[in-house]
């Protein structure tokens, strides 16, 4: 069984006290829903622009953010493909786990959403590699990383994905655990291509069924991506003998620590000026509740019908959705009649 090997250094503790002391000020600060909307529409638009770069990806921040509107731009069908594909991985990412646990048909799932026609070939999306891939210069031909042999991958992957659930897994800081998983799953390198995404994706997904960054707001891939080459120096000074991931956990753990105390510091001062001080604490909403208010934020509005189509709704249903949400002083009516459409309070 696969069992990670690690020591808590100085580093990591004070990077895990940083990260426990910023979430903490996160889970009790008030914010109200068109806020929240925002922080984590931004995450995703810079994870996706971020995790996708890392791997070549030529779109800019401003063509990616304009994707995410659904707007079109002048770009190849791959590069448009990869970021919306990230794009909509992120924000399924709730999903993707099988009753609250990974599986290997997660990673292949996962893999297969992010490389929809983005392959040179098709059939290499959502499953293992057939054949041996190294990683190294494409220019002076230098190989910098040789990942197990291809008979090895499943087995590999079958005692990753044991760890992840077990005892083990679940007695480790959520932290620790995402980084662990990102760096023996880029090890393994199970897929031709398209491993570093599915391995970020990976980390996101362990943090978010912690409970760790459920509301999704703080862009980790961002971190990766400010500094490719540390990056790609802290997963290769991982020895390969030892498999020590000390020193990766002291990059990864400083990286978690950084970006929430990044976010800590917008919600305090959105928080600042708020008109609602006698209300303590956040508007809780579902996951449907807060896709009804992503649609408002990007489309100034919405409509009984439109929340029927998006959620596969009866009338009544839709209308006890948006009831719910004006109750709760999220949305308020504008019109009347069959005219009547809901738009941020």
């Amino acid at each position: 069984m696969f069992k990670p090997k690690y020591t808590i250094t100085p580093e990591i503790l004070k990077n895990l006290v940083k990260t426990a002391e910023a979430k903490a000020v996160l889970e009790n600060a008030y914010l109200i829903p068109k806020w929240e909307v925002a922080l984590r529409r931004e995450a995703l638009i810079r994870n996706a622009h971020a995790s996708t770069a890392i791997e070549g990806n030529p779109l800019t921040l401003e063509q990616v953010s304009e994707l995410a509107r659904g707007r079109d731009i002048m770009a190849t069908r791959k590069a448009k493909a990869e970021v919306l594909n990230y794009l909509k991985v992120l924000e399924d990412l709730p999903t993707l786990s099988e009753e609250g646990k990974i599986t290997e048909k997660t990673m292949l799932t996962i893999h297969r959403l992010l490389t929809k026609d983005a392959l040179e070939n098709p059939d290499d999306s959502g499953v293992y590699r057939n054949r041996q891939v190294v990683i190294g210069n494409r220019i002076t031909g230098v190989i910098t990383f040789r990942p197990p042999d291809t008979k090895d991958v499943p087995v590999l992957m079958k005692a990753l994905v044991k760890w992840l659930n077990s005892k083990d897994a679940l007695e480790t800081n959520p932290v620790l655990e995402a980084g662990i998983s990102h760096y023996e799953f880029v090890r393994i390198h199970p897929f031709i291509d398209g491993n570093g995404r599915t391995a970020r994706t990976l980390a996101s997904l362990v943090l978010y069924l912690r409970g760790f960054d459920t509301k999704q707001f703080f862009a980790l891939d961002d971190y990766y991506d400010s500094d490719r080459q540390a990056y790609y120096n802290a997963l290769q000074g991982v020895d390969s003998k030892t498999l020590d991931v000390t020193e990766w956990l002291e990059y990864f753990t400083y990286g978690v620590a950084l970006q929430i105390e990044g976010v800590q510091k917008k919600v305090l001062s959105l928080s600042i000026d708020i008109k609602r001080k006698e209300l303590k604490g956040q508007i809780p909403l579902t996951e449907r509740q807060m896709k009804i208010v992503e649609r408002i934020n990007t489309s100034n509005h919405i409509t009984n019908k439109i929340i029927r189509e998006m959620f596969k709704l009866s009338d009544e249903g839709a209308l006890k959705e948006i009831n719910k949400l004006v109750k709760l002083g999220v949305v308020k009516s504008d019109g009347k009649g069959r005219s009547i459409k809901y738009i941020l309070a």
